[in-house]
């Protein structure tokens, strides 16, 4: 990070130095690049796999010590490049960001909702958390940013999440109670200035005040919205009490102890507690159970923490009603698609297809049950486009089935995944074309599924990796990774 932001940040920091435990560290770590993290995605490999892999492409990664599966490399490090990054083995995630799901204690079978979804490393953690199973419903206001959300769901293979698109401070009631509520709220983003080093001079006490109204209406509804006994887990990337302590104090006040706040720390990663004097007041001392991360200790960005529970004896509600997924598609697109990949038939058990749109099916899990009254954007992966003839797998669906076709298939070299992934054609060796019929093929690297291509009569195959997908290619282009 350039001199330049941070000169334009400091004096608005500067508020923040009674409650720094060391300036002179915290300045110094604000003008340092921040290192990537990443994290192996659970449905597809394992934290050792992933380290493996890594290894063979000669990135040094070390584990976080705190959470298992994820990994530190170094300082600028663009994951969008790598094949791994695009065949979804993992998702890259800035370190503090992947501690509120670590807190919120989730377990499958649990139904859970993400008020403020985008750009989706927290849902898709939550998501494969339930074991991609079950039902988490992820939403977000922004339209733009629901599609980086569908997007990273879609990479990673997340069939148990339905998105939508509501004023999550108007969530509504109908919905039903969840057991687990995450609000990765909108805020002033001073957490996140070693990289938004564009953030600079619009930070302020006036912007915290103004933002801090919106923050307290998204955590009073997840309080309305949770089941007796439920957490709701209230999260910013921000250091201003008014975003963090203050809105929390609101909350507890306005639910006068039918809602507790519940300590919390991360053991393997420093953490300050809440604060509990500001600005020449002195807060409750209950709030020091929040948990703040401030940059100078782990070489991180900043965050703030905190944990609600909603009494136990508080009056629960009926269960709501269920979103009908239209499961009425033409039985001889499942069965072509078995035949030609070699699909095993119990497959598709574990899974409920639906046609959504006119372009083809969605895939969900086969216990998602998203609620009627938040309609929504998708439900599940888009995995098979029915409206082209021949019909085809879509990228997500490539690699989420991938591994189980046993036809149609092809192991690329590096040269020749590196020729996929920049969507140049590909020349087969004698053995690769003897081994695959003509028309669609799945393509893996390694035994993972890249995606779609196509055998042509002339013999060459034809990739058809998405230009959008992630910015993935062969030759050095910068991925379009979102460390969110």
């Amino acid at each position: 990070m350039g001199q330049r932001p941070l000169a334009a940040a400091l004096p608005h920091l500067e508020r923040y130095r009674p409650i720094v435990d060391d300036w002179a560290a915290f300045r110094a770590a604000l003008a340092r690049p921040l290192p990537t993290c990443i994290w192996a995605n659970p449905s597809r490999i394992t934290p050792e796999g992933l380290a493996g892999v890594l290894a063979a492409d000669g990135i040094e990664a070390r584990p976080l010590p705190w959470r298992p599966g994820a990994f530190r490399l170094g300082a600028g490090f663009k994951s969008g490049r790598w094949w791994w990054f695009c065949a979804g083995l993992a998702h890259a995630q800035e370190e503090v960001s992947q501690v509120p799901v670590a807190l919120m204690e989730i377990r499958p079978g649990q139904r859970v909702l993400d008020l403020c979804a985008a750009p989706g490393g927290k849902a898709a953690q939550i998501a494969f958390a339930l074991s991609n199973r079950g039902t988490l419903v992820a939403n977000d206001f922004a339209v733009g940013r629901l599609k980086a959300l569908q997007g990273n769901l879609d990479r990673l293979g997340a069939v148990n999440v339905t998105t939508t698109c509501r004023d999550a401070a108007n969530w509504p009631t109908a919905s039903g109670q969840f057991d687990r509520i995450l609000v990765d709220a909108p805020c002033s983003s001073e957490g996140t200035l070693r990289r938004n080093t564009s953030l600079g001079e619009r930070l302020g006490v006036e912007l915290s005040e103004r933002l801090a109204a919106r923050q307290r209406a998204l955590l009073r509804k997840a309080v309305q919205r949770l089941r007796p006994g439920g957490r709701a887990l209230y999260s910013t990337c921000t250091f201003a009490p008014e975003e963090n302590e203050l809105v929390v104090a609101a909350i507890l006040g306005e639910y006068g102890g039918r809602v507790r706040l519940v300590p919390q720390s991360v053991p393997g990663l420093i953490t300050a507690p809440g604060v509990t004097h500001w600005a020449g007041r002195s807060l409750d001392s209950e709030l020091a159970g929040c948990l703040r991360i401030w940059p100078h200790q782990n070489d991180s960005g900043g965050f703030f923490v905190a944990v609600l529970e909603k009494e136990a004896s508080a009056p629960g509600e009926d269960e709501p009603e269920v979103a009908e997924l239209v499961a009425e598609p033409d039985p001889r697109w499942i069965a072509n698609l078995s035949e030609h990949y070699g699909l095993p038939p119990d497959l598709w058990a574990g899974y409920r297809v639906h046609r959504q749109t006119r372009r083809g099916l969605h895939l969900a899990a086969a216990d998602h049950v998203p609620p009627a009254a938040a309609p929504g954007e998708g439900s599940g992966i888009f995995f098979y486009r029915t409206n082209l003839r021949p019909s085809k797998l879509t990228t997500a669906g490539a690699m989420g089935l991938g591994r189980h076709a046993t036809r149609a298939r092809v192991e690329l070299s590096a040269n020749q995944r590196d020729a996929y992934l920049g969507r140049r054609e590909i020349s087969p060796n004698p053995a690769q074309a003897a081994a695959m019929p003509r028309g669609q093929v799945i393509v893996t690297y390694r035994g993972f599924p890249l995606g779609i291509a196509v055998h042509h009569r002339s013999g060459v195959l034809e990739s058809l990796f998405p230009t959008h997908w992630s910015g993935c290619a062969g030759e050095g282009i910068e991925g379009g990774s979102r460390l969110d």
